[in-house]
């Protein structure tokens, strides 16, 4: 048997993409790098980079998501959001031979929630860094300042966003996930609000206080108000224990 040789094989790398959504002024907002260098330099991406040789994938993207944004990572198994922590799951892997013009590279996307989030700072090979409406990265709107064209972003990011965001969707159906988009107490309205941006539709302010309210382990009173949103004081609640809502709060049918 001959010996194993790695210079048959032809150059192979992994890297990681984070989809960082958070929810800003009322809007599902995702977080976008104009790439400094080649390929696709001057064009938007999702934030990443190579996995170094002595770090696991979730390692990687937690190191990614610190030098991006300055968060920590939290548990994907734990209950909820802290100050200063994300949510962070592993979202897909994406491998076409021709993503990458530089060589063979599979990416394994990450997803990550939080809630609003401050001005994020360019890392690595990003030229400068900003929080844009999903819509208008997806093509959907307009992005940028209105001299700018809207182009693709670089590499497959657009499928990578828009998995991103549909995971987003569907896993706040049935799962808590929707309160990582929140401060630690919150009020409904928040929570409503935050169900709104997600799914780009206007809920029914009666209705959602009932279903969260009397959804078993959702909500959990503070036992504190707060008059943050103007009017009479509102009831504050942080996330229960439950991490799977039953019955689930379904998507209105657009």
């Amino acid at each position: 048997m001959s010996p194993y040789d790695p210079s048959a094989f032809p150059p192979f790398a992994v890297t990681v993409d984070l989809v960082v959504l958070t929810v800003k002024r009322d809007a599902l907002c995702a977080l976008a790098v104009r790439r400094g260098e080649p390929p696709f330099q001057g064009r938007w991406a999702l934030p990443g980079g190579f996995v170094r040789a002595d770090e696991d994938l979730a390692a990687a993207a937690a190191r990614e998501l610190a030098e991006e944004t300055g968060l920590l990572a939290l548990d994907p198994t734990g209950p909820g959001p802290v100050d200063g922590g994300a949510h962070l799951e592993q979202l897909a892997t994406y491998g076409d031979p021709r993503r990458d013009p530089r060589m063979r590279v599979v990416s394994v996307a990450h997803l990550v929630l939080a809630p609003d989030l401050p001005a994020p700072r360019a890392g690595g090979d990003a030229h400068s860094a900003r929080w844009a409406p999903v819509d208008s990265l997806l093509g959907k709107g307009g992005f940028g300042r209105e001299e700018e064209q809207p182009a693709p972003l670089a590499f497959d990011h657009d499928r990578i966003l828009s998995d991103g965001v549909e995971r987003a969707r569907s896993k706040i159906e049935y799962s808590s996930l929707a309160t990582a988009f929140c401060p630690p107490e919150f009020t409904v309205g928040e929570l409503r609000r935050v169900y709104e941006a997600v799914w780009g539709v206007a809920l029914d302010p009666r209705n959602f206080h009932r279903k969260v309210t009397g959804t078993p382990g959702f909500l959990v009173p503070t036992g504190g108000t707060t008059t943050r949103q103007g009017g009479r004081p509102a009831q504050l609640f942080r996330a229960g224990g439950a991490t799977l809502l039953n019955p689930p709060m379904l998507r209105p049918e657009v």
